[in-house]
């Protein structure tokens, strides 16, 4: 087992973050009472996977303590992937990102103040990839979300790395060689499982780093994504902002971020459609306007009884 340590630069709670998670369908994720974020997934190498504990320092008031995690590596790299995992655990938090600026957002906008009064220190969560956010995006592709996780869950459980994690059992979503050994499963269809071979193929290829896919003009990138099978504009973005966990682009084809923007401004009802309109508002979140798109997703989800 390896340690690893991460220092927030600006608010960042764990216990959000772990509240988050239990409630957000993709992760299926099951929490315990000691606060500890208990995960597995396939590492970026494409081929190993991880098992990690996360806690986070207790500080003074107002202060974000420093974040420890300890991992396994499967199968067993010798500490060779120390920074690459330290790396992507990072990512996966929003911990890659200096969020120092973030609270300043919040005297020049009283919507933001108040997200950032309802849910403190809570940064996006992402998919543990762009690869595994790509395939959720295929899988849940014109079903119910509940179905969707359910699948996903039992792809992690019949093809994914088991692992133990103090005292936790987890199973990591498949690597990308796993899935495309896949030929039939309950609930996938023919042309899903073909998308799925292709994603596994473009991971291994490269096309979904995500350092590359930040790194790109996000025009770029969307449309990069876009011409993998079955990635429409709200999967690309799903991908780009969830998955690469980019902080800074406004959704245009996330509908229920749109009517929590026009609620939250108090605009009316037609206002929900016009993207331009509400681009020209988001421009005031820069370089976050990931952060709090996700934000007022949490908080339509909060009003509207449902998951985040």
């Amino acid at each position: 087992m390896t340690a690893v340590a991460l220092t927030p630069s600006g608010p960042f709670s764990l216990a959000a973050s772990v509240r988050f998670l239990e409630g957000f369908t993709p992760a299926s994720y099951q929490g315990a009472a000691d606060d500890v974020l208990r995960l597995a997934f396939p590492a970026d190498d494409g081929h190993s996977t991880v098992a990690v504990a996360v806690r986070q320092e207790e500080t003074a008031e107002g202060e974000a303590g420093r974040v420890r995690a300890e991992f396994t590596a499967y199968p067993d790299t010798s500490g060779g992937a120390d920074g690459a995992v330290r790396a992507q655990l990072a990512r996966v938090l929003s911990l890659d990102v200096d969020g120092s600026g973030f609270p300043g957002l919040a005297a020049a906008d009283p919507v933001v103040a108040g997200l950032m009064a309802d849910y403190p220190g809570l940064r996006p969560v992402c998919f543990h990839s762009p690869y595994e956010a790509a395939a959720w995006a295929i899988i849940g592709h014109r079903i119910r979300r509940t179905q969707a996780a359910a699948i996903k869950a039992r792809l992690a459980e019949r093809y994914g790395q088991r692992v133990r994690i103090e005292g936790r059992t987890r199973y990591a979503f498949p690597t990308p060689p796993a899935l495309r050994a896949i030929t039939r499963d309950p609930g996938l269809t023919e042309v899903k499982i073909e998308r799925l071979h292709a994603l596994a193929e473009a991971a291994d290829a490269g096309e979904l780093d995500a350092a590359r896919l930040r790194s790109m003009p996000v025009d770029h990138a969307l449309a990069a994504l876009r011409d993998l099978p079955g990635i429409g504009p709200f999967s690309a973005e799903l991908i780009l902002i969830r998955g690469a966990g980019h902080p800074d682009v406004f959704p245009r084809h996330e509908p229920r971020v749109h009517a929590a923007m026009a609620d939250a401004y108090g605009l009316d009802e037609t206002a929900s459609g016009d993207i331009r309109r509400l681009a020209g508002i988001a421009d005031r979140w820069r370089p976050y306007r990931s952060w709090v798109a996700v934000l007022l997703r949490v908080r339509a989800a909060h009003i509207g009884g449902r998951t985040p």
